[in-house]
């Protein structure tokens, strides 16, 4: 299985789809299975736009005033035995895995974030801990 993950998109203005930002999105998005996006969508019409490629979660970003079905503040899953727990906003580096496994409702093997906008991929305590950075800050495009 492949996983598509994202963060942050916070389109801008009129900027309502990722194609928008040329063609790489779209041609990465069109060979996953599942699209994880951890927040700070800023538009559904985003979301629209990812499902066309695969199915989709979403954790509910501080910057997210939509109601949105398919957008929870925490998001659980279980694929080929991974367990997977995915929140916008989670800070590894002040804490501890034990701590941060309480935010979840169970014991995770990796944990998704965004919300600094800095890619992180780290092996720590057992657990794979991935921030995917932004798609559009800070190089906006």
């Amino acid at each position: 299985m492949r996983i598509g993950i994202l963060s942050d998109s916070h389109l801008p203005g009129l900027v309502r789809q990722l194609d928008e930002l040329g063609p790489e999105p779209g041609a990465f998005f069109s060979t996953v299975d599942l699209i994880l996006h951890s927040g700070d969508v800023t538009s559904p019409t985003v979301l629209d736009w990812l499902e066309q490629f695969a199915p989709l979660l979403c954790s509910t970003g501080n910057n997210d005033p939509i109601s949105d079905i398919r957008s929870k503040d925490i998001q659980m899953l279980e694929k080929e035995g991974w367990k997977i727990g995915m929140k916008h906003s989670l800070v590894p580096q002040s804490r501890s895995m034990d701590l941060l496994q309480t935010i979840f409702p169970a014991k995770v093997n990796i944990m998704i974030a965004g919300h600094t906008h800095e890619e992180i991929l780290e092996y720590r305590e057992g657990v794979v801990f991935m921030n995917s950075g932004s798609i559009t800050f800070p190089r906006h495009k």
